[in-house]
């Protein structure tokens, strides 16, 4: 196994704080193999045994990692950095915190003339899932982020949040509907309004890498740019075993899901608290302008991680029912929701 960047625990999994993003992991219990050594004991008959190439790292702020099959090293090694220079690419287009960013320019201006293809494209798909989900998929959710910020960042703030004036002045700065988007600009309706695509653009990249190795031949392979995402089965010859882990215990599961050929991810108010009570965090009801505390988190499973994405940032302020009528409106097929008291959900398609 090549493993091209650090950062593992004896166990081989990643140290440090549980965030967002991590509560999928990859059960190496499937290949029957800890995942240190996932990939050993795989030799076909007649042939050099095969290798998993692994590399881990952050994108767009999360922890990532991708699990490569490929039985020529070199070019294993030529595929990973491939695909991270499409990741750093694509995170100059949607990142917040670069004021070169495309989206960080129209945050700015108002507008941006001639914007990159992948930026129409992910706000074309945003559309299409925020009309699935009622609205509950936004976004221009971004005014509610400064309030909150704004609101937790001086000292002695009120540790009841923000005023409900200035959440309402955010929430009518909201709403996907006064985007306009096309090849030749983006543009928004009204003075204030601001786009965050952290809700969906781990998920898109995520597919965009996949897609890449796709098109140079590579299958069994498991992508993870902040969403998971499996190319084909596992090598093994069965799906690929990833574990939902439980919020409130990191060394438990919830669910153990078979992906073949598609993507998990799970949202949750835990990865950005604004306030050490943990009562405001970075997931926005688009509608009222309050935090998602509906439940502890939401995990999707859907044929794109894009789709799973947004569909996991979307139920996350969604009651059960209406969430689960919205899966098969886009072609997803399970849902779990974790309720406050512990209790697990699963709704399928």
């Amino acid at each position: 196994m090549t493993i091209l960047s650090n950062g593992l625990n004896p166990d081989g999994v990643l140290a440090g704080r549980i965030t967002r993003r991590r509560f999928i992991r990859v059960s190496g219990a499937v290949a029957g193999v800890s995942l240190a050594v996932l990939g050993a004991g795989l030799a076909r008959p007649g042939r050099t045994s095969p290798l998993f190439h692994e590399w881990r790292g952050v994108a767009l702020g999360a922890d990532a990692s991708l699990r490569l099959y490929h039985p020529d090293a070199a070019e294993a090694e030529r595929l990973i950095a491939d695909a991270l220079a499409e990741v750093h690419r694509l995170e100059r287009v949607f990142s917040l915190y670069d004021n070169t960013s495309a989206l960080s320019r129209l945050n700015s201006d108002g507008e941006l003339a001639d914007p990159p293809q992948e930026l129409v494209e992910l706000l074309a798909a945003s559309a299409r899932y925020a009309r699935a989900t009622g609205g509950a998929f936004d976004p221009t959710v971004q005014p509610l982020w400064t309030v909150y910020a704004n609101h937790f960042g001086v000292a002695e703030a009120d540790p009841n949040g923000p005023s409900a004036a200035d959440i309402r002045g955010a929430v009518a700065k909201c709403g996907y509907q006064r985007v306009t988007v096309d090849a030749g600009k983006v543009a928004f309706g009204q003075s204030g309004m601001a786009l965050t695509l952290n809700g969906i653009a781990q998920g898109y990249i995520t597919d965009r890498v996949a897609e890449l190795l796709r098109a140079r031949g590579v299958t069994h392979t498991l992508v993870d740019m902040g969403e998971t995402r499996a190319l084909d089965v596992h090598p093994a010859g069965r799906p690929w075993s990833v574990g939902i882990k439980n919020p409130r215990a990191e060394d438990r599961l919830i669910a153990t899901v078979a992906l073949d050929n598609q993507a998990v991810s799970t949202s949750g108010g835990y990865g950005t608290e604004f306030d050490a009570a943990e009562r405001f965090n970075h997931i926005f009801d688009p509608t009222t302008g309050l935090c998602a505390n509906r439940y502890l988190s939401v995990s999707v499973v859907a044929p794109t991680a894009t789709c799973a994405d947004a569909l996991s940032t979307a139920f996350s302020v969604m009651p059960i029912d209406r969430a689960s009528s919205a899966l098969a409106k886009v072609g997803a097929t399970r849902a779990y929701f974790v309720l406050p008291d512990g209790r697990v959900i699963e709704r399928s398609a």
